[in-house]
């Protein structure tokens, strides 16, 4: 370990290890295998990228998507190391340079797509350059149903037994099904595992009911001005209609989904990457392969489809380790379609119970009265003791009532009325109202008509929400969304059961929205400084045709600014400078810190 520790500071710039690490480091190094569960931004790429460079051979890494395989080369080829990517995107010159790579044994890490892994000369061409170890990024999608699930992932342990080599798979996002789901497919014995928690501290967690979502997010970005972010939309149409209005507002904003040609999306994808505060908006098809550290900020515009997949999505902000945001708009119509797209799939019913359950997972974090990290960790095993103090529940704790009564006549309506009828049409009859759809079918004449006077139709409209939200009722697909009551609604209508809701007002939406946002720790007198040490590292990016952050991140930016060193030697000790960095562009950053911004 004092290799990789030598190691850690001259090519990465890196005094220590991250919490969880060494530990995962010194597996690798010793060649078990190894499953890691780490949270995003917490360092999975130096767990394999160590070992690789302190090691004998090749370390052959699958990677998902070509857009981070090609960033991290880049980012490696930055620190002075041998590393290389066989993917569609290559020139036929880089894919000849790289095979005579492999065939001289130069190259120390080599990162490769699964699909590539079913060709049939691709084990002999591995075998003959000497991989000695693989490493699995993004591991979950081996999981047939999750929700990131690629078919070419099944060919991994086909080809570690043909290589005969260990083999270390990394994920941020797996349940313990999914787990050992991984272990299932991948290894041939038990792996060593690691768990090292899914918190991820820096991200301001926050929920919000729909109310005017177009102007939700536009508040949200206008406060957030200057930063990136992403925001995540339910249809291609939506992401088209929010990239307009963020554009009209002034911000530089781009559409990204799978409708659009690759041409645009691959600029959408590179400008985002390379350009400062870009927003993009997008469907799930954008995410997995961006490697941006520096994204500030990552909003739901529509409800995502599980807790898995909501926990991946807001991974992708905050991955320096700096403050970031992340903001979740949701209601009835969503909860409404996500689980119709469940009921309508073609998924046996014990995966459909299941995917319910997950969805009920990630309402209950929606609905949640309490600390949000209670749930979300809760959901992967992990217990959280105390509140997190980074999450709106923390910041502004919700008022509550007991809602049983409330809910028991929100059921004998729903009962008493067959349970054909959506939320709109039960919140009349309990408010009493003599509709014309409720006197032609002589739902007036029920007892619960008119039971519900002491809620506003607004706060009817809450309760059913959250009522739907803790999947006491359920949309019924087949009969145009009409609720019906799930088993777990049984036992507050009979009264075994107490019911506590949060009185949830369009006023707390609005003060969330209020909120000033999280932000660098810069001062404003320094603010200049760190504006020209971007500057800079801007024109050196395009003139590398890199993204910004392999030249430097942010972080390492504000460490020059807080430490502001006078000598390349005090330069070493910036976090994220290396022995190659320092000597690439050391000078260059030095003199701006020395004359100041305006030099």
């Amino acid at each position: 370990m004092e290799m990789v520790e030598e190691t850690l500071r001259s090519v990465f710039g890196f005094e220590a290890f991250r919490p969880g690490q060494r530990e995962i480091v010194e597996a690798v190094v010793a060649g078990e295998d190894v499953l890691a569960i780490m949270p995003t931004g917490g360092g999975k790429s130096l767990c394999y990228q160590l070992p690789a460079l302190v090691g004998d051979g090749l370390t052959l890494v699958i990677s998902p998507l070509i857009a981070l395989m090609r960033d991290q080369v880049r980012a490696l080829e930055e620190t002075g190391v041998a590393a290389g990517a066989l993917t569609s995107a290559n020139t036929g010159d880089e894919s000849a340079a790289i095979r005579d790579a492999l065939r001289e044994r130069r190259l120390k890490l080599l990162y490769m797509a699964p699909e590539r892994l079913g060709r049939p000369d691709t084990a002999e061409m591995l075998a003959r350059a000497g991989v000695t170890r693989i490493a699995v990024d993004e591991a979950h999608c081996v999981s047939q149903w999750g929700h990131d699930f690629r078919p070419d992932y099944l060919a991994i342990g086909a080809m570690r037994e043909a290589l005969g080599c260990p083999l270390a798979a990394f994920t941020a996002t797996a349940d313990p099904e999914t787990q050992e789901e991984i272990v299932a497919r991948l290894f041939a014995q038990p792996p060593r595992r690691f768990l090292r928690g899914f918190d991820r501290p820096n991200l301001a967690l926050a929920f919000a009911a729909k109310d005017g979502p177009r102007r939700q997010v536009l508040d949200f970005a206008a406060a957030r001005r200057g930063h990136s972010g992403i925001v995540y939309c339910g249809t291609r149409a939506r992401t088209e209609d929010f990239a307009a209005a963020l554009a009209a507002d002034g911000h530089l904003s781009l559409a990204y989904h799978a409708g659009l040609d690759p041409d645009r999306r691959r600029e959408a994808e590179t400008r985002f990457q390379r350009e400062d505060g870009m927003i993009v908006c997008a469907t799930v098809a954008f995410g997995m392969g961006i490697d941006k550290p520096d994204i500030r900020y990552v909003v739901h515009a529509d409800l995502p489809k599980s807790i898995e997949a909501y926990y991946q999505e807001i991974g992708r902000a905050g991955r320096d380790g700096a403050p970031a945001e992340t903001l979740t708009l949701y209601g009835a119509d969503d909860i409404r379609l996500r689980r119709a797209q469940i009921d309508e799939g073609n998924a046996p019913d014990d995966r459909k119970r299941a995917d319910h359950a997950r969805l009920n997972a990630l309402l209950a974090l929606a609905e949640s009265p309490v600390c949000r990290r209670i749930p979300l960790l809760g959901y992967f095993g992990e217990a959280v003791a105390d509140g997190c103090g980074n999450c709106d529940i923390c910041r502004d704790p919700p008022a509550t009532f007991d809602a049983t009564v409330a809910a028991q006549k929100a059921f004998s309506a729903a009962l008493r009325t067959e349970e054909r009828f959506g939320a709109g049409h039960l919140i009349d009859i309990l408010r009493g109202q003599k509709t014309e759809k409720i006197t032609a079918r002589g739902h007036d004449r029920l007892p619960t008509f008119g039971v519900g006077q002491e809620f506003t139709k607004g706060e009817w409209t809450v309760i059913f929400r959250q009522l739907q939200g803790l999947d006491l009722l359920r949309p019924d697909a087949a009969r145009h969304g009409a609720l019906f009551l799930t088993e777990a609604a049984r036992p507050v209508l009979r009264g075994e059961r107490r019911l506590t809701l949060r009185r949830d007002t369009v006023a707390r939406a609005a003060k969330a929205r209020a909120r000033g946002p999280a932000v660098l720790a810069v001062s404003d007198a320094d603010a200049p400084l760190l504006a020209a040490l971007k500057a800079r590292r801007r024109a050196l990016a395009e003139a590398a045709g890199v993204p910004a952050y392999v030249i430097f991140p942010d972080r390492t930016l504000l460490d020059m600014v807080a430490r502001r060193p006078r000598t390349l030697d005090e330069m070493r000790s910036v976090s994220g400078i290396g022995d190659k960095k320092l000597e690439r562009y050391g000078a260059e950053f030095l003199a701006i810190l020395s004359e100041g911004p305006d030099q």
